[in-house]
C-alpha cells in the first residue's frame, strides 16, 4: 500500500505524507523542539524527553510489529517533519495494536493528525490487524475529536481521566464518505482563495498596458473587481493610477491571492516571500519552466519545493491566469481582455493560448462564465482539484475541461463518477492516437492501447466527451440552458422538408429516435395546419407556416407523451420575420415541462435571433451540430438515471495461495525488469486460486508423456506449445487429435517447426489439453496502463480478435453495471443471447468470470498482462472455459 502523497488540509494548505525512514532522526528531533511541553504531556501522559539517545526507537522499526507515517513540509535538505503517527502490534495478540500521534502546535486542529492516523489504520488493516487501541488523556480534546473524525467505527470508555479508544480498522462506506466530504471541504478552502479573494497582489504590475504585468492589472481594474488590488513594482510609486508597493511585505495587508508576472528565475523568490507572509494562494503567469526543458525543469522543481515548504497552493506556472464571473466578485486575473458575463459554466484549460480562444468563443455565444482557470504546467492545482471545488460551488452547474493529459486518472475517475451524478462534466481530451499498439505483446494489450483507456474512463464516470472544441460549446450551451431530457425520442418541427430529412438522419445517427406521432397528437396538429402539411414526424408545416403555427405546434409536441425533446427548424421566408417566429417559440417553450428541452436551428445569415438568446434556447446554424449535442446530452441523461453499480465479491477465492504463486514467480525471474511470463502450470495455479475455469490440461516434456496424458483425458485433445507466445503464429497448435500416435506425431512436428524458426528454447514443453470447441468464442484479458492501472477487456475472441476489434474495455474496479455494459455494447452481443436459433450462451457464467478477473487484478497489482483467448461461453447453465492462457507478472513500481 502506498502511503506517499500530498494531502490538502482543512485550511487549504498542504503537507506531504510518507512512511518514516531510518534517516529521520534529526527531522524528528527538530519537530520535537517545535512542540510545546503541553503537547508532549498529552502525547506521553507525563514527562518525557526525546533526544539523540532514544530517537532511534521511533525510527528503527520492526516491520512485523511497528509502522509509522510522518507529515512533512519542504523538500530535500529543507524537509521538516511536522507530525507523526504510529502503531505497535501486540506480539501476544497479533490482531491488536496500540496507536498514537503527535502534531506540532501550529498545525494542530487542521486535520494533519487525522490523515496520519487514517494511514496507520489502513496499514494496520493490510497487516491483518483488526483493532487499534489508544489511551488518550481526558483533557486531550483535539485527540478525542480526531478519533471521532476518522470515520472508523470506534468505542471508548473513561477510566480515571484516561479515555480508552478502540478503533475497528475495517474500511466501510461511511469511512469513504467521511474522507470524500473532507476532501471537498479542503478543496473549497484552497480554491476559494483563488476564486473569491478580497485582496489581490499583482507582482510585476506595469505601467505598460501592453506588457503581461500591465495587462493583468488593467484587466483586474477594468473588470470590476469588488476587492482591493495591490500592484507590486519596486520601480514605481504608482501604477495605472493605483498606489504601488516595492514588495509583498510592503502591502498594507497580507493578500489572499498573489498573481506573479515576473521573469521565471525570480518567481521562486516571490513565492517564498508570499509563503513567509502566510499567503496560501499563488497564481504564476510567468513562463520559463518545464515547458522549455533543460534548466526550466529544475526551476519548476525548485518552485514546487518552495511552495511545499510553506504548504501554499500554486496555479501554473506558464498559465494565463483565472477568472470569477460572479457579479459579487468579477475577478479577471488573466491577460485576456475578453471577460464574459456571469454564467453557470466553469471551465479549465491546460493550454493558455487555447484559453484565449475559448473565452472569445464563450463571449460570442453569450454563454456566460462562473469561473475559468488556465492550469498551465499543473505543478500543483490540477483538474481534479478544480472538480472538487466546482462540485459544491453554487455558481457552477456545468464543468467544462480541455485536457492534454491526466495527472492522476484513477483519482479523476473517483471524483468524476460522484460529481457527474449532480453536475455534467464536458471534456475535450486531445491525443487520441498512440503508437503503443506496436509494442503490445498480447491480443489484449494490442486492443487496449492508445485512447481506449480514456474512453473507458469517461464511459464509466458519465463524463461527456466531445471531439472538438466547437462541439464542447454546443453541449455546454444545451446543458446550461435547459433540463435533461427524460428520454431519447425527438419531435422535429420545420417549415421545410429537406432540412427536416437531414435532421432526422443526424438524430438517429447520434443514438436518438424520431418516433411516429400518436393519433391524438396528429389530430391536434391537423386542427390548425393546412392540408398540404406533413403531419408525421418530422412535422412539416410548409413554407407558409406562421409564428402562431410554430408556437402552437411546439406546445403540442412538447406535451406529447411520445416526445422527450423538440427540434425546431426555421428557414426565413417572405411571409414571416425571424424575430416574430423566435418570439412565438419562446412563449410556447416557457410552458413546457423542464424535462423537455427545445433546440432550434435557424438557417439564416443574420445570426441567432435575440429572443432565443434572451430565453436561453440553444440555437444552431445547421441540423447536424444540434443533433450531435442532443445525442451527447441524452446519453448523459440516460447514464445519470441508472444506478452506479456495486462491486461483486466472488466466492471461493484463495488469496493466500495466489500471493504465494506470485511471490515465487517474481523471486525466480532473471529479467532485468523483474517481469516474467508464467509457464502454463503456474498460470493455471494463479487463475485457479480465483476460481477462473480452465480446460483440463497437463504439461508434457516428451512425446511419450504427451501420449500418456492424452489417454488420461479420454477423448480428442489439443496439443500446444507451453510457452507464452502467440502459438498460432508459429505453428504451435494442433487441434482434434485422437490416439497416442497422432499426439506423438504432433509433438515431434511442432518441435521441429520451432527449432526451424529459431525458437528451440520454446520446444521443451507442450500442453496437452482436452478439446473444447462448443460455445461462443470470446476474449477476456487485462492490460496494465502506466497511468490508468489495470484495464479489463472482453469481446469477440479467437485468432481474428485484433482484426475484428469488437471489444469493450473498462478500468478496474468493475461494478456489476460495468460488466453488464461491457457485454451489451458488443456488436456480437446477439450471439450470446441466442442468434438465429442457436441456444443462449451462459451469460451469467461469463459475468462471473469477469468479476473474478477484476478481483484478481485488484488484489494482485503485479498482473501486468492476461490473455484468455479463446474463452468458450457454453450454452446456458453449462459455464465458461478458457482454453489458452498468457499471463505476465511484473513488480509494482514504487
Amino acid at each position: 500500500m502506498d502511503h506517499t502523497f500530498d494531502h490538502v488540509l482543512k485550511d487549504g494548505t498542504t503537507v506531504h505524507v510518507r512512511t518514516i525512514r531510518p534517516d529521520d532522526g534529526e527531522r524528528l528531533l527538530g519537530m520535537w523542539a517545535r512542540t510545546s511541553a503541553e503537547s508532549r504531556r498529552l502525547r506521553f501522559h507525563g514527562p518525557f524527553n526525546l533526544d539523540e539517545h532514544n530517537v532511534r526507537r521511533f525510527i528503527d522499526l520492526d516491520p512485523a510489529l511497528q509502522f509509522a507515517v510522518v507529515a512533512t513540509r519542504g523538500r530535500g535538505e529543507h524537509e521538516r517533519i511536522v507530525a507523526v503517527a504510529r502503531y505497535e502490534r501486540d506480539p501476544d495478540h497479533p490482531e491488536q495494536a496500540e496507536f498514537a500521534a503527535l502534531v506540532q502546535d501550529d498545525l494542530q486542529g487542521k486535520g494533519v493528525g487525522t490523515v496520519l492516523v487514517r494511514q496507520v489504520a489502513l496499514a494496520a488493516e493490510a497487516a491483518g490487524i483488526t483493532h487499534l487501541s489508544g489511551d488518550i488523556l481526558a483533557d486531550n480534546v483535539r485527540m478525542l475529536n480526531l478519533v471521532r473524525e476518522l470515520g472508523l467505527e470506534y468505542t471508548s470508555g473513561n477510566d480515571m481521566g484516561v479515555v480508552r479508544s478502540d478503533l475497528d480498522t475495517q474500511v466501510t462506506d461511511h469511512f469513504l464518505d467521511v474522507v470524500d466530504a473532507e476532501e471537498r471541504r479542503a478543496a473549497q478552502a484552497a480554491l476559494g482563495r483563488f476564486f473569491r479573494p478580497e485582496k489581490v497582489a499583482i507582482v510585476g504590475a506595469s505601467r505598460d498596458r501592453t506588457s503581461i504585468g500591465g495587462l493583468l492589472l488593467d484587466n483586474v481594474l477594468q473588470g470590476g473587481f469588488e476587492g482591493v488590488v495591490y500592484p507590486v513594482n519596486p520601480n514605481a510609486r504608482y501604477v495605472q493610477s493605483v498606489a504601488a508597493y516595492p514588495s509583498l511585505r510592503a502591502c498594507p495587508e497580507v493578500p489572499d491571492l498573489v498573481v506573479v508576472a515576473v521573469p521565471g528565475p525570480l518567481v521562486a523568490e516571490v513565492v517564498d516571500e508570499a509563503g513567509e507572509l502566510g499567503v496560501s494562494a499563488v497564481c504564476v503567469i510567468s513562463a520559463g519552466f518545464a515547458e522549455m526543458g533543460g534548466e526550466g525543469v529544475a526551476r519548476q522543481q525548485h518552485l514546487l519545493d518552495t511552495a511545499s515548504n510553506h504548504g501554499l497552493r500554486l496555479v501554473g506556472p506558464n498559465c494565463m491566469g483565472l477568472m470569477n464571473g460572479n457579479a459579487a466578485v468579477r475577478l479577471n486575473a488573466t491577460f485576456s481582455t475578453t471577460f464574459p458575463s456571469p454564467g453557470r459554466v466553469s471551465m479549465s484549460s491546460q493550454s493558455g493560448a487555447l484559453g484565449l480562444a475559448v473565452l472569445e468563443h464563450v463571449h460570442a455565444r453569450e454563454l456566460g462564465i462562473a469561473s475559468f482557470v488556465s492550469v498551465g504546467n499543473k505543478v500543483d492545482i490540477s483538474g481534479n482539484d478544480l472538480l472538487l471545488y466546482w462540485e459544491d460551488d453554487p455558481d457552477t452547474e456545468v464543468c467544462v475541461m480541455y485536457l492534454e493529459s491526466f495527472g492522476n486518472p484513477r483519482r479523476f475517475s473517483r471524483i468524476a463518477r460522484r460529481i457527474s451524478r449532480r453536475k455534467p462534466i464536458v471534456v475535450v481530451k486531445s491525443g487520441r492516437t498512440s503508437s503503443g499498439a506496436r509494442a503490445a505483446s498480447s491480443h489484449t494489450a494490442a486492443i487496449g492501447t492508445g485512447d481506449t483507456a480514456v474512453e473507458a474512463l469517461f464511459e464509466q464516470t458519465g463524463v461527456i466527451r466531445t471531439d472538438t472544441l466547437e462541439e464542447m460549446f454546443d453541449v455546454a450551451t444545451l446543458l446550461s440552458s435547459q433540463g435533461l431530457p427524460r428520454g431519447r425520442k425527438v419531435g422535429v418541427l420545420t417549415n421545410a422538408g429537406g432540412p427536416a430529412i437531414l435532421a432526422a438522419d443526424a438524430l438517429e445517427s447520434n443514438g436518438l429516435e424520431v418516433p411516429r406521432l400518436s393519433d391524438r397528437t396528429v389530430a391536434q396538429l391537423a386542427e390548425f395546419l393546412p392540408a398540404e402539411a406533413g403531419i408525421n414526424n418530422p412535422v412539416d408545416m410548409i413554407a407558409s407556416a406562421s409564428p402562431a403555427s410554430y408556437g402552437r405546434a411546439l406546445e403540442i409536441l412538447g406535451h406529447a407523451d411520445e416526445i422527450d425533446m423538440v427540434f425546431v427548424i426555421y428557414i426565413p421566408t417572405a411571409q414571416t420575420t425571424v424575430d416574430s417566429v423566435a418570439q412565438a417559440l419562446v412563449e410556447a417553450a416557457a410552458g413546457l415541462p423542464d424535462d423537455v428541452p427545445v433546440v432550434s436551428v435557424v438557417m439564416s445569415t443574420s445570426g441567432i435571433p435575440a429572443p432565443l438568446t434572451r430565453a436561453h434556447i440553444p440555437t444552431f446554424a445547421f441540423p447536424e451540430a444540434a443533433a450531435r449535442a442532443m445525442g451527447r446530452v441524452a446519453r448523459y441523461a440516460t447514464w445519470r438515471r441508472q444506478t452506479l453499480g456495486t462491486p461483486i465479491e466472488p466466492d471461493g477465492i484463495d488469496r493466500a495461495g495466489a500471493r504465494a504463486v506470485v511471490d515465487r514467480a517474481l523471486a525466480s525471474t532473471g529479467r532485468e525488469d523483474g517481469a516474467v511470463w508464467l509457464p502454463a502450470g503456474q498460470a493455471a495455479s494463479l487463475l485457479g486460486a480465483y476460481g477462473i475455469p480452465l480446460a483440463r490440461a497437463e504439461v508434457a516434456t516428451t512425446a511419450e508423456a504427451a501420449a500418456g496424458i492424452a489417454a488420461e483425458l479420454q477423448g480428442p485433445v489439443a496439443v500446444k506449445v507451453a510457452a507464452p507466445i502467440h502459438k498460432a503464429d508459429v505453428g504451435g497448435v494442433r487441434l482434434g487429435l485422437h490416439g497416442a500416435e497422432e499426439v506423438r506425431a504432433a509433438v515431434a512436428d511442432m518441435r521441429d517447426q520451432l527449432i526451424g524458426q529459431g525458437l528451440g528454447h520454446h520446444a521443451d514443453a507442450f500442453l496437452i489439453q482436452e478439446m473444447v470447441d462448443e460455445g461462443v468464442e470470446m476474449v477476456v484479458g487485462v492490460t496494465h496502463d502506466p497511468s490508468f492501472g489495470p484495464i479489463v477487456v472482453t469481446g469477440a475472441g479467437g485468432t481474428l480478435v485484433e482484426l475484428l476489434k469488437d471489444v469493450s474495455v473498462r478500468i478496474t474496479p468493475l461494478t456489476d453495471r460495468d460488466v453488464d455494459g461491457m457485454l451489451s455494447s458488443l456488436r456480437m452481443a446477439p450471439l450470446l443471447s441466442g442468434y438465429r436459433g442457436s441456444p443462449p450462451a451462459d451469460i451469467d457464467a461469463l459475468k462471473d468470470l469477469l468479476h473474478r478477473v477484476n478481483a484478481m487484478v485488484e488484489d494482485i497489482p503485479e498482473v501486468a498482462e492476461l490473455d484468455l483467448n479463446p474463452v468458450f461461453v457454453r450454452p446456458e447453465g453449462q459455464g465458461v472455459v478458457a482454453v489458452d492462457v498468457r499471463l505476465k507478472l511484473a513488480p509494482v513500481p514504487a
